[in-house]
This record gives C-alpha cells, sequence and structure tokens, in this order.
C-alpha cells in the first residue's frame, strides 16, 4: 500500500509503504530512533548536574532545577505544540521541531551563566515534545488491533532513549565536558531532521479540520472531563514519573561523592542496567490490546514499590541498586505504554491531544520529582531519598486499587471503546 497525503489523496514520494494499511516495521523503526534521539536530550542533564552547576555557578542543593527547567519547558510544549498534531500536517510540525530542537541544544552548548543555561533547557523541553507526536503519529497509522503494540515499539525507543542519554552523556562529558553532549546531540538533530522530511508521509487529521488554535486547545481540556480514562491514567503519569525522578536525579550525588566517587562515564552506565524496560514496553502494549492493561497496571506499580528496597541497598552493594533499577524501569514503562495504549483507544480521533495532555502530568511530576529529590537528599541523605519514592511508590499502588474496585467491570480486564 502506498501512502498518501490526507489532504490531496496523492502518494507521498519517499514515503515508506505500510502494510495492510498499518504501520510498517520499517516505519516503526524510524519512529523509535527519532524519538529515541529527542527524549534523550531531556535527560542528558541528570548524570552531569554537579559539573554544569559548577561551571555556572547554581548551589549544590538546588542544582535539581537544571532538571525542572527542562520539564518546565517539556509541560508548555505539551499544552501548546503536541496539539497541533491534530491540527496541522503531522510530517511539517516534527521535521519544524526537530531542527528548533538543533538550535535549543546549542544555546544549552554555549551558554555562560546560570541564566543563559536555564533558558536553554526551558526550550529543550519545549521541543522535545516532538516524541508525543511521533508517537500519536505511529498511534494514527497503525491498524486498531495493532495500536497497542506500535506504541509500544516506538515508546521502546523512547525507553532506550532515556537510558542510554545518561550512559553517552557521561561517557562524551568525561572526554570532553558536558558542553560536548549537547553540541553533538544538535548535529544529529539536524541529520534526523533530514532524514525525516524526506520519508515521513504527510497526515493530517479531519476531525479538526477548519478549526482555530484557540478551539483546539480548550477541545483538549474537554477531553478531560469527557474521559475518566484519561484522568485516571494522567494521575498515574504524575506519581510513576515523579517516582522515576527521585531516583534519576539524586543518585548521581552519593555515587559522584567519597567512598565512591565513581566517573560520570560509570555512572551513566546504571542507565543501561534498565534496558529491561524497554522490553516490557512492547509487552505491555500487547496485554493493552487484549484488554489486560488494569492486571498490567496493578502488577508493574506492585512491582515499583518493592524496586526502593534493593535501591535503599546502595551502602551496601551496588548490584543491589542495578537490580532495583532494572525493577523500576520495567514497571514504570509497563505502565507507561499501558496508559498510553488506553487513553488512544478510547480517542483514536484525538490521539494528539489525548497523549499531550496526558504528558503534561508525566512533565509535571518529573519537574516535583526531580526538585523534591535534591531537597530530600540535602535533608536527609540517600535513605530519604528512598523513603519519599517508596512513598510514591505506595501512593500510585492505592491509587489503582481505589480505581479498581469502584470500577464495575472485572479487575483483570480494562475494556475500552473500540475505535
Amino acid at each position: 500500500m502506498t501512502n498518501q497525503d490526507a489532504a490531496t489523496g496523492q502518494p507521498i514520494s519517499g514515503a515508506p509503504a505500510t502494510a495492510g494499511g498499518g504501520l510498517s516495521h520499517a516505519m516503526a523503526l524510524l519512529f523509535a530512533v527519532a524519538c529515541g534521539l529527542s527524549v534523550a536530550n531531556v535527560y542528558f542533564a541528570q548524570p552531569l548536574l554537579d559539573a554544569m552547576a559548577h561551571d555556572v555557578g547554581i548551589a549544590p542543593a538546588t542544582i535539581g532545577i537544571v532538571v525542572t527547567a527542562t520539564q518546565v519547558g517539556y509541560a508548555f510544549g505539551l499544552m501548546l505544540i503536541v496539539p497541533l498534531g491534530d491540527l496541522l500536517d503531522r510530517r511539517r510540525l516534527i521535521v519544524g521541531q526537530t531542527v528548533l530542537s538543533a538550535i535549543a541544544l546549542v544555546i544549552v552548548g554555549v551558554a555562560s551563566n546560570a541564566a543563559m543555561l536555564l533558558a536553554g533547557m526551558v526550550l529543550v523541553g519545549l521541543l522535545a515534545v516532538v516524541v508525543q507526536v511521533l508517537v500519536a503519529f505511529a498511534a494514527t497509522l497503525a491498524t486498531s488491533a495493532e495500536r497497542g503494540r506500535a506504541i509500544g515499539t516506538v515508546t521502546s525507543g523512547v525507553v532506550v532513549g532515556i537510558l542510554l542519554a545518561r550512559f553517552v552523556s557521561g561517557t562524551l562529558a568525561d572526554i570532553g565536558g558536558w558542553r560536548t553532549v549537547y553540541l553533538s546531540s544538535a548535529a544529529l538533530m539536524l541529520v534526523m531532521a533530514m532524514l525525516l522530511a524526506r520519508v515521513l508521509p504527510a497526515h493530517r487529521e479531519k476531525a479538526m479540520a477548519g478549526s482555530s488554535y484557540p478551539a483546539l486547545l480548550r477541545s483538549m481540556l474537554k477531553l478531560f472531563v469527557e474521559e475518566p480514562i484519561l484522568r485516571e491514567r494522567a494521575l498515574f503519569a504524575f506519581l510513576i514519573f515523579a517516582n522515576l525522578n527521585v531516583f534519576w536525579t539524586s543518585i548521581v550525588l552519593p555515587l559522584s561523592a567519597p567512598p565512591y566517587l565513581l566517573s560520570h562515564t560509570t555512572i551513566g552506565m546504571l542507565g543501561i542496567a534498565g534496558v529491561a524496560g524497554a522490553l516490557a514496553a512492547r509487552n505491555a502494549g500487547r496485554r493493552a490490546d487484549l484488554g489486560w492493561g488494569q492486571r498490567t497496571t496493578g502488577l508493574s506499580l506492585m512491582l515499583m514499590l518493592a524496586a526502593w528496597a534493593p535501591i535503599a541497598g546502595l551502602h551496601t552493594s551496588l548490584w543491589l541498586v542495578v537490580a532495583g533499577v532494572i525493577m523500576l524501569d520495567f514497571a514504570l514503562q509497563a505502565v507507561h505504554v499501558t496508559n498510553q495504549s488506553l487513553i488512544v483507544a478510547a480517542r483514536p480521533d484525538a490521539a494528539s491531544r489525548v497523549v499531550g495532555g496526558y504528558m503534561v502530568f508525566y512533565s509535571i511530576g518529573s519537574a516535583a520529582g526531580a526538585i523534591a529529590s535534591t531537597m530530600t537528599y540535602a535533608m536527609a541523605g540517600w535513605f530519604g531519598v528512598c523513603v519519599l519514592g517508596a512513598a510514591i511508590s505506595a501512593v500510585a499502588l492505592l491509587v489503582w486499587v481505589i480505581i479498581v474496585s469502584t470500577t464495575p467491570v472485572p479487575a483483570g480486564i480494562c475494556s475500552v471503546p473500540s475505535p
């Protein structure tokens, strides 16, 4: 089958074919790689916080503000840019964001003071939401029977990007300083922009054709009123990503201090231990397609809570932390993919808006977790951080129990309307 422009119905030159009207494996792989490169920009800073703070004069107790600034930009991008995927040609929107991301990365890479650095990080976050436009695009191109699987495949690229970001940034920083990380990524984003411009199919949703931008934003708020599953899954996003950032924002502090004194490269290698999360992502998408979303969510949240026990053993053995990282990332990605699969299945006609609205809560949770983590570490050390993470996990699990107990369907099944 030849891809066609949604507006003209004409074949699109250079666009890879999709089998059976769905999303081809080659296209899914391209989406995954693009997502991985884009989301990495948000997470590069985590193993570099101490070096960045020292270079531009940010106090150690408040270095989490670097991550928070990125998440603030991300939140605004989710609210103001991602919904445009339901209004504009997604190919042009994606390519434009990718080019502008490269410019934002250059600003960070040449920042000479804290104000310039934070402004650059806000822009990096604002434009990194191209990931959500890509996820919504993939979900739209996929058939309804394989939508969860497609989201799982693309999200696997996101997971790998998040995990390798810490390792790559740590390695490049040890070789050429933290600025090298951002300047190198800027070059890669320009290359990706050229590739996407060549192979992405043009696509514009018909549901919002002729609508104004303010009407588009209002409809995003209306979706939260109309769709209870969007509200539920947004709350889960807030909690699980706050949990994740409690760990990843503060882990650099004890590992870079005595008695460990680990390099940025070594600290970044911790992220590789979480590659199991990438495997969980695709499987969770399949389970959502089969109607097992609620069960997958509950089991994953239990695993997330349990992960903090080995993580608390940092001063006993680093291998315990590795085990905890695998558990934490596996659980989080299973919930995250399930969340996106369910909300898009509920409203496939508004894929960009429901994904964007959902991810606003991801961004708020990530920012809250980052700043709370460094403040907690300054006051109560690593044990305090672990108590904070476990408490957030327990709250998420309690929310799931309440939802299951008040939902009039069997606990093992989470049915959604067929598109």
